[in-house]
C-alpha cells in the first residue's frame, strides 16, 4: 500500500484513538482527520475532544450529533429483532460501531482522505466491525489497524507511549478499564475482569446502583408501542433517544441491566466483560411481553430463531449487508400489529410485569378461560392428541414400548 497523504481516523480520544494520532504522522507521515460521534457517551467524555485530539496532532476534528439516528435506525431494529447475544448481550457495543463507521466513512469521502484508520485491537471483535463496514461503504479506501502493526503490546505500553509524546489520558497501570459507552450501554474490561474467577468489584460499575441498595418500593414504567417500535413513555409521545435516556435513569436509579458475560468473540477466543444496560433491558423484556400479544405461536417461536441469527450478525459486524436487509424485512412484517402498551414494575434489580395491552392481541379470554364454552370444543383435543401420537403409537406398537427402551438400557 502506498503511504497515504490524508487519514481518517475513528476517535474517540480514549487510549489507544489518541497515541494512534502521533503514531501515524510519525509512522506514515500523513495529516490526521479525527472523527467522533456523538452516541450518548456522556460522563464528560466529549468535553474538551476536539482540542484534545488537535493538541495530540490532528490537522481536522469532527464531532457529530448521532444520538437520535442511532437509536432510531440501529438501536430500534434490533429491538424489534429481539435480537441478544449469548443469552444476556445486548450488543451495546456491536450495535454502534457500523453507525461510526459509516460516520468516518462521509467524513474522509468528504475532506479528500485517501485511508481510513482505526484504533481496535488485533485480538478483538472492532477491528471486524470497522472493516467489514469499511468494505460495504468505501471498498476503495486502505485500511490502516495500528494495533496489527505497532510494537506495542500491552495497555502499560501504549501508557508509556502517551507519556512520551504527552497524549494526556486516563487510564493509569494501577487501574486500566476499557470502557465503551453509548446511550444504550457501558461495557467494562480488563484488569480484574481478565480473570473469570474474580467477581468484578463495586468500583466496576459506573452507572447503576447495586440493586441491594436500591430502593425498595421500586417504581413503575409503561412503554408505548408502535408496530414494534417503542414510540412513548406512559403516553407521552418521545424521540427515540429520550426514550433510552428516560428509562436509563430508571434502570440505574433502581438496579436494572447488569451482566456479567464470558462470551465467544468472532475473532475465535472466549473473553469475559461487564455490562451495564438499564433502558435497554427494560425496553427488550417490555417488547418480548408484546409479542407474546400479538404474535401467534408459529410466528412467534420462527421469529426467536431468526433472533439469535440477527443477535450474531450484529455481533459479528455484518450490519450492511443483503443479509441483515432480508432479515429486517422479515422482522418488519412480524411488527405490524406489536402495538400497545406494557406496564412493567423495576425493584431492586427485578423487573415484574403488571399489564400488557394491544388493540391487536390474540389472547382471547372466552377460549382461555376454564369455563366452558362455545369457542372451544374440548372433544376436538382427542383427534388432535391421537394425530399427533400416531408415530409415537407406530414405534412403540414396532419397536417396544417401556419395557424395550428398559431393555436396552442394560
Amino acid at each position: 500500500m502506498a503511504k497515504p497523504k490524508k487519514v481518517a481516523l475513528a476517535y474517540s480520544g480514549g487510549l489507544d484513538t489518541s497515541i494512534i494520532i502521533p503514531w501515524l504522522r510519525e509512522n506514515y507521515g500523513a495529516e490526521v482527520v479525527a472523527v467522533c460521534g456523538d452516541i450518548g457517551q456522556g460522563g464528560g467524555e466529549l468535553e474538551g475532544l476536539e482540542e484534545k485530539a488537535l493538541a495530540s496532532g490532528a490537522c481536522e476534528v469532527y464531532v457529530e450529533d448521532l444520538r437520535e439516528e442511532f437509536v432510531r435506525d440501529y438501536v430500534w431494529p434490533m429491538v424489534r429483532a429481539g435480537a441478544v447475544y449469548e443469552h444476556k448481550y445486548l450488543l451495546g457495543t456491536s450495535i454502534a460501531r457500523p453507525l461510526l463507521a459509516k460516520l468516518q466513512v462521509e467524513v474522509a469521502l468528504r475532506t479528500g482522505c485517501d485511508a481510513l484508520a482505526h484504533g481496535a485491537t488485533g485480538k478483538g471483535n472492532d477491528q471486524v466491525r470497522f472493516e467489514l463496514a469499511y468494505k460495504a461503504l468505501a471498498p476503495h479506501l486502505p485500511v490502516i489497524a495500528p494495533w496489527r502493526e505497532w510494537d506495542i503490546v500491552s495497555r502499560e505500553d501504549a501508557i508509556d507511549y502517551a507519556d512520551r509524546h504527552g497524549v494526556p489520558i486516563q487510564q493509569s497501570k494501577e487501574k486500566i478499564y476499557s470502557r465503551d459507552a453509548n446511550l444504550w450501554h457501558i461495557s467494562h474490561e480488563g484488569a480484574e475482569l481478565e480473570d473469570p474467577a474474580n467477581a468484578p468489584s463495586e468500583g466496576v460499575w459506573t452507572l447503576s446502583a447495586k440493586p441491594g441498595n436500591a430502593p425498595v418500593e421500586g417504581t413503575v414504567v409503561e412503554i408505548d408501542f408502535a408496530a414494534g417500535t417503542p414510540v412513548g413513555l406512559g403516553g407521552t409521545r418521545m424521540s427515540p433517544a429520550t426514550i433510552v435516556e428516560t428509562l436509563n435513569q430508571a434502570g440505574c436509579e433502581h438496579g436494572i441491566g447488569r451482566i456479567d458475560l464470558v462470551e465467544n468473540r468472532f475473532v475465535g477466543m472466549k473473553s469475559r466483560g461487564c455490562y451495564e444496560t438499564p433502558g435497554g433491558t427494560i425496553l427488550m423484556s417490555a417488547h418480548r411481553e408484546l409479542e407474546a400479544l400479538a404474535l401467534d405461536r408459529a410466528t412467534q417461536h420462527y421469529k426467536q430463531k431468526l433472533a439469535l441469527d440477527y443477535a450474531e450478525l450484529v455481533y459479528d459486524g455484518k450490519w450492511f449487508t443483503p443479509l441483515r436487509e432480508a432479515l429486517d424485512g422479515f422482522v418488519d412484517k412480524t411488527q405490524r400489529h406489536v402495538t400497545g402498551t406494557v406496564k412493567l414494575h423495576l425493584c431492586q434489580g427485578r423487573i415484574d410485569v403488571l399489564s400488557r395491552t394491544s388493540p391487536y392481541s390474540l389472547y382471547a379470554p372466552e377460549i382461555a378461560s376454564f369455563t366452558m364454552g362455545d369457542e372451544y370444543d374440548q372433544q376436538d383435543a382427542k383427534g388432535l392428541i391421537n394425530l399427533t401420537g400416531l408415530p409415537i403409537r407406530v414405534h412403540a406398537t414396532v419397536q417396544g414400548g417401556l419395557a424395550a427402551s428398559r431393555g436396552g438400557s442394560r
